[in-house]
């Protein structure tokens, strides 16, 4: 599962070794992945970067690979980007980080949109737009065989 070129498979174990503790590994897998243009892997390397995972803690660095996991379409890059574009007073573009992340299904986008809305940094027709672009992503990832998978996850046995 470790081919050279497979940014799948470089992700993947990228995230098998953050989960053992190997961060120094995890960082090399994901950092190829990404160099590979797997946006997960970005999402990966920005938590490693705010984090100090097998890297020093580097701001500038964990922004980049949030931008390029954002670009790429990754729906929680979006709401950190909010949150870093809120700290510096950048409300308008932080709403819209929101806003896209809520197009792509994004629960906490829905909370951090609420929370802009009683701040007056969104207007009722634009929440309520936002509001049904999430449900009707949310609604698009529903399936007979996602839901037969969920339910089997929840009720499977623990080793």
């Amino acid at each position: 599962p470790r081919e050279a070129n497979d940014p799948v498979a470089m992700c993947r174990e990228g995230v098998v070794q953050l989960n053992k503790g190997d961060y120094i590994s995890a960082f090399e897998y994901s950092k190829k992945a990404a160099g590979l243009g797997h946006v997960d892997a970005h999402a990966e390397l920005s938590q490693m970067y705010l984090d100090g995972q097998g890297v020093e803690k580097d701001e500038r660095k964990e922004i980049h690979h949030l931008e390029e996991a954002a670009i790429g379409g990754h729906p929680t890059a979006r709401c950190n980007l909010a949150y870093y574009e809120e700290r510096n007073g950048q409300y308008e573009r932080s709403v819209l980080h929101l806003i896209i992340a809520a197009n792509l299904g994004e629960d906490a986008s829905i909370k951090l949109l609420l929370k802009s809305f009683k701040g007056g940094l969104i207007d009722k027709d634009d929440l309520a737009t936002a509001l049904r672009a999430h449900q009707a992503a949310v609604e698009e990832t529903k399936s007979p065989q996602r839901e037969a998978a969920e339910e089997f996850y929840r009720n499977r046995p623990v080793l």
